[in-house]
């Protein structure tokens, strides 16, 4: 079946006690039992609850995945799977990702003993230089957050598994109604289903897919041991954000493409970025890789700071906001919001400067949105 029937089908049988069409949510934290380790698959809601086992069971169908285990939010996912290392081991990624995840490696995994190696080069020849046999993992955000450069999964796949590490995606921006990483030949995929998945802006959580079920035994080991769950109702709402997926994509990227296409050559913009651009330097990959360009614009606007200052503060529609996802139009300046934690030294030399906004286009009337646009450039 198609990727959009499956996004309202998977994980939503009727409830067999009554019959409704939309599964209960179950606001439970403990489960009756008929005897001691005689019960009904659940015991307790940390280790395991209905309404988030139907929230994983669509994301691993989506991803095509065999099993996947929902998290309490982006990071905790990210950190389950960072657990999977020990002292001494090795992770590579290119270096512009989420300030994040460079936070909770620097601070607490480089601390702990992992060695992290981050590349400039998008290409899979300088993957293979990094990758040795200390390495364990190699983890990419494509396209990537906020410069929107796009990695080739497959080929960085059959590099990491020669070398005997993993290969990690974070599918993120793209989801898997644009790319399906795990189908290229990536081992793990990391979602923050607070963005695209849940749609919404009103639910934060994560998740990680496993291309197979026995990869996801020490990530569940985690799950249940270190707590980061989610509760039921942010399943049920991360779960019935997912059903639109498919549609709101679609506008998403119709919306993004046309904005793109409008600010080229804007005489208070420096450069507009959105790999849906012929001019975007890995365009073709794009095309080639996704099934779509993505919902993210990133701007550089002239002035350096005080010109993105200025544009933050005219924008009408949008709103100025961390995150990105959801139905709503939202603005961000990287270098002292989502990718603050990160040395000014370190984003200037990746290419995060100052005058940089990245735009998450949403699902309003493309007209408005170039209007509001428009009207916040003229500052």
């Amino acid at each position: 079946m198609d990727i959009s029937t499956r996004a309202i089908h998977t994980g939503q049988d009727p409830d067999p006690t009554t019959g409704a069409t939309i599964p209960p949510i179950h606001l439970t934290s403990t489960y009756t039992q008929a005897s001691p380790a005689d019960h009904k698959g659940y015991e307790y809601s940390r280790t395991g609850n209905p309404t988030r086992a139907n929230f994983e069971k669509v994301l691993a169908d989506l991803e095509e995945g065999q099993a996947c285990a929902a998290f309490a939010s982006g990071m905790a996912a990210t950190t389950a799977v960072t657990s999977l290392l020990r002292p001494g081991d090795r992770a590579v990624a290119y270096g512009d990702l989420y300030g994040g995840t460079y936070r909770v490696w620097e601070q607490v995994f480089r601390p702990w003993g992992l060695e992290i190696s981050y590349t400039d080069e998008t290409s899979p020849a300088t993957f293979a230089k990094l990758i040795d046999a200390k390495t364990k993992l190699v983890w990419l955000e494509t396209p990537t957050n906020p410069l929107l450069r796009i990695l080739d999964i497959k080929t960085i796949a059959e590099i990491a598994h020669e070398r005997g590490a993993i290969l990690v995606v974070d599918n993120t921006f793209a989801t898997p109604v644009l790319q399906q990483p795990l189908a290229l030949g990536a081992d793990v995929v990391v979602h923050s289903t607070t963005k695209y998945l849940g749609g919404h802006s009103d639910v934060v959580g994560g998740a990680v897919i496993v291309a197979k079920a026995e990869q996801l035994e020490p990530i569940s080991f985690y799950q249940n041991a270190a707590g980061g769950i989610p509760g039921p109702f942010d399943c049920y709402l991360a779960h019935r954000g997912v059903k639109t997926l498919s549609l709101r994509m679609e506008r998403h990227c119709s919306n993004a493409l046309e904005i793109a296409k409008h600010l080229q050559g804007h005489k208070n913009l420096e450069s507009v970025v959105y790999p849906g651009l012929s001019d975007h330097p890995d365009h073709q990959l794009a095309a080639e890789q996704m099934k779509g360009s993505g919902g993210i614009v990133t701007l550089v606007v002239k002035g350096g700071r005080d010109g993105a200052y200025r544009f933050c503060e005219r924008i009408k529609v949008f709103a100025l906001a961390e995150s990105l996802g959801g139905v709503e139009s939202l603005v961000n300046h990287p270098g002292v919001m989502t990718h603050g934690a990160i040395p000014q030294e370190i984003r200037e030399a990746r290419g995060i400067s100052d005058g940089m906004v990245r735009l998450s286009v949403g699902i309003e009337a493309v007209a408005d949105l170039i209007a509001d646009l428009d009207q916040a450039l003229e500052a």
